[in-house]
């Protein structure tokens, strides 16, 4: 599809995928007895390019290599190659990263990040030097806030924009923080035009408006329902904002804050979706809700074409 902006949902949920390995909620409970209410989920990652012959990856996944046996344009096409140009990063998560530690067979890899990413990565742990394996193996390109980054093989160019998020659990108490430890990512096609927006991870809907603006599709975040999700469940303590994702539900949701006339013709759609979310069975109230607000959810292997 020559072209074209094509956007491919690699993984759909969030950290820890769906089911999580250690949760027997009410929804891992349900996919894990095959209810076709719900359907598995690998965790977040997408895939864009607008020639479909090299390909940008948005968030190496701990499923990462399940993701591209799944995608066949993400195959192989000679003895060692790979149709992946550059993994861009949207924050140092580690559901976010640790599948570079899978594709590190002598690959060269083009990593793009901010530089406080970057050197989290790198400087930080000792592990993800496994990834230099030689003095080529990746090519770490840096994303600058504000200024568009050309790929030219894969027909986009990609500009970064912080949105409100949190440093990564592993560096907390050891970095400071910046605003580049978090970032949306616009991609935008150099031939059409059309534009994809990615910000799968925002802890305040503060200016917003900047953010989501000129989306001809827009992947946001879809983490939690209601800010006392893991609360009121007993399976954490921590509520959505202190883990730097905004709730879909309520007065001050996303459902409710994003419900503007510049989104009127932008394909919305949530994704980085956690186990406990309700939008996840699709004979719920919250899923109906958001589908007659126009929104979408995300589900591994949906396909956007612009």
């Amino acid at each position: 599809m020559q072209g074209v902006l094509r956007v491919r949902v690699l993984g759909s949920a969030a950290g820890g995928g769906f089911p999580q390995w250690n949760c027997a909620c009410g929804n891992c409970t349900l996919v894990r007895a095959g209810d076709e209410r719900v359907v598995q989920r690998t965790q977040d990652s997408i895939a864009i390019s607008a020639n479909g012959q090299r390909w940008l990856i948005i968030n190496a996944s701990p499923d990462v290599l399940r993701q591209i046996e799944q995608f066949s344009p993400l195959w192989p096409q000679s003895a060692r190659h790979t149709p992946i140009a550059a993994i861009a990063l949207t924050n140092g998560d580690l559901d976010h990263v640790l599948g570079l530690l899978s594709l590190r067979e002598s690959q060269p890899l083009a990593v793009l990040a901010t530089e406080p990413v970057r050197a989290g990565l790198i400087e930080r742990n000792a592990m993800l030097r496994t990834l230099a394996r030689s003095a080529d193996h990746v090519q770490w390109r840096s994303l600058v806030l504000g200024n568009e980054l050309l790929l030219d093989d894969v027909g986009v160019a990609i500009r970064p924009v912080a949105v409100p998020g949190k440093l990564p659990v592993h560096l907390t108490g050891i970095t400071r923080p910046s605003p580049e430890d978090n970032v949306a990512l616009r991609i935008r096609a150099l031939d059409s035009g059309k534009t994809a927006i990615v910000a799968t991870a925002i802890g305040t809907l503060d200016g917003v408006e900047a953010v989501v603006a000129g989306a001809d599709v827009l992947f946001f975040d879809g983490t939690f329902w209601t800010e006392d999700e893991l609360v009121a469940l007993g399976l954490g303590h921590a509520r959505a904002q202190e883990m730097a994702h905004v709730p879909i539900g309520g007065d001050e949701g996303s459902l409710a804050r994003l419900a503007l006339p510049m989104l009127a013709a932008t394909r919305r759609i949530y994704t980085h979706i956690n186990n406990t979310n309700p939008i996840l069975r699709s004979d719920s109230p919250e899923r109906a809700q958001a589908e007659r607000a126009g929104w979408q959810v995300a589900f591994d292997g949906l396909e956007v074409v612009l």
